[in-house]
């Protein structure tokens, strides 16, 4: 059994694992990484990229489809076809180039990467099994970041005609029709993008809403484009049972069960973190549930060990795993560094996008008197030369100063103004500072300083 030593051993090879293994190298740290599949995790080869791939490629065979009929903004095309193959090939080339593109920074910032499963031994000590045997690595600090996998329905496991979101992006040609089972932000984006493509999709929700953690105003223009796909939606409906023999789904809402025959079943009610099988048994770590408890530096209730991303507590986002990175990276080269963030950006790659910054006007008004602010996308000049206004922009600003606590926003790819919003907030800025800041004409961007003179000011197009 080979045995090495190490002054940092971080363990997965997602965005947070290999952001904070490459800064920690460059930052002078000897530091391996180890990942038990491919590196980038879920986010790059079986989530966040190859999902994003998918919805675009729908997006323009949508958009096809619609120019082929009544045509769009008097662009007219003939029979639009999709060879899924290709899609699929394409899908497959940005993974891989991505991929690529962080075995070469981990290699040209000096980490050692070994593939294999890893497992405590004790605090200071992991035991790497992969496929050229066992070794022994020991490391003065070990970071935690083996990222979350999809939770299984009861009765519902993966496989057969059950899929998870890894089998739907899997898949070699879209189903010709498709339950999905969850309209969180997974089901919604991977159901509009499947039928985008063709498929006849059926939206199950046990809630009474899609996306039950926004507000209806947020949800609407969502909930009005699912109509217009043809997406059936099910809410306030749960799954009893599933024949997968005959592809019959049962489902029971409060007038009585239902059934309905899909090709494939998507399950998309969770994420649950990877924490099981590393051996957490050997240490004394303080858990919050299934997840581990850092503090302020990303520190576990055991000294040198460190945890970060979707085995923590907070939203499973790759953004704040990254951010936990730099943290973790930074302690462990010896640099003054906490987690301090006041707002992590969450996004939804839905049709239109959703973006929620900071506190929402329930959350804030629970804290201090607020002032808000809206403007619609039917007013901006950008959004009509786009062709797509629906949705709008809202300013949550505290009443007395006019401090952003707060952005949330809907429309036509609203979430490349995720990081201006984030921005504002961590900045403490006020409303009177993005009015007063000169955005170009014509861009979207134009609805944030709108919003921004509606409270500091008078909008010039409210």
């Amino acid at each position: 059994m080979t045995d090495l030593r190490t002054t940092l051993l971080v363990i997965g090879g997602g965005p947070g694992g290999y952001v904070c293994a490459s800064r920690a190298a460059r930052l002078g740290v000897d530091t391996m990484l180890v990942e038990r599949d491919r590196l980038g995790g879920t986010c790059l080869n079986v989530g966040c990229i190859p999902s994003k791939a998918l919805i675009h490629a729908a997006d323009l065979f949508s958009k096809a489809l619609r120019q082929s009929t009544d045509g769009t903004c008097g662009v007219h095309v003939a029979q639009p076809r999709l060879d899924f193959g290709e899609t699929r090939n394409w899908m497959d080339g940005v993974t891989a180039k991505l991929r690529a593109g962080v075995a070469g920074l981990l290699e040209k910032s000096g980490v050692k990467s070994v593939s294999g499963h890893a497992r405590f031994l004790d605090g200071k000590t992991v035991e790497v099994t992969g496929d050229t045997g066992r070794m022994t690595i020991h490391a003065e600090y070990i970071v935690i970041a083996s990222g979350s996998r999809p939770v299984n329905l009861p009765g519902l496991p993966t496989g057969g005609r059950v899929l998870d979101s890894t089998a739907a992006l899997a898949l070699t040609e879209p189903p010709s029709t498709l339950g999905v089972i969850g309209a969180g932000y997974i089901g919604l984006e991977l159901g509009t993008a499947f039928a985008k493509l063709g498929t006849k999709v059926t939206l199950v929700e046990a809630a009474e809403d899609i996306l039950p953690q926004y507000d209806s105003r947020l949800t609407r223009p969502v909930r009005r484009r699912l109509s217009d796909l043809g997406i059936t939606l099910k809410t306030g409906t749960r799954v009893e049972g599933w024949d997968d023999a005959t592809g019959t789904l049962t489902m029971s809402t409060s007038d009585g069960q239902d059934t309905a025959d899909f090709d494939k079943v998507l399950v998309t009610i969770g994420r649950t973190a990877n924490t099981d099988g590393l051996g957490l048994e050997e240490l004394s770590l303080r858990m919050d549930g299934g997840l581990i408890h850092v503090d302020d530096r990303c520190t576990t209730s055991m000294r040198g060990v460190h945890a970060i991303g979707d085995v923590t507590p907070g939203p499973m986002l790759a953004h704040r795993a990254i951010a936990q990175a730099e943290v973790v990276a930074d302690v462990v080269a010896g640099h003054t560094a906490q987690w301090d963030r006041r707002c992590v950006p969450e996004v939804c790659f839905t049709d239109p996008e959703i973006v929620s910054v900071g506190l929402s006007p329930e959350m804030a008004e629970a804290e201090t008197a607020i002032e808000v602010s809206e403007f619609p996308f039917r007013a901006s000049g950008r959004a009509m030369t786009l062709d797509d206004t629906d949705g709008f922009v809202r300013l949550v600003c505290r009443a007395s100063d006019h401090v952003i606590l707060g952005v949330q926003a809907t429309g036509p790819g609203i979430s490349e103004l995720a990081g201006s919003f984030a921005q504002s907030i961590e900045a403490g800025l006020r409303a009177e500072d993005i009015s007063a800041t000169i955005h170009p004409h014509p861009t979207l961007s134009e609805a944030y300083q709108e919003a921004a003179l509606g409270l500091s000011s008078i909008a010039n197009h409210g």
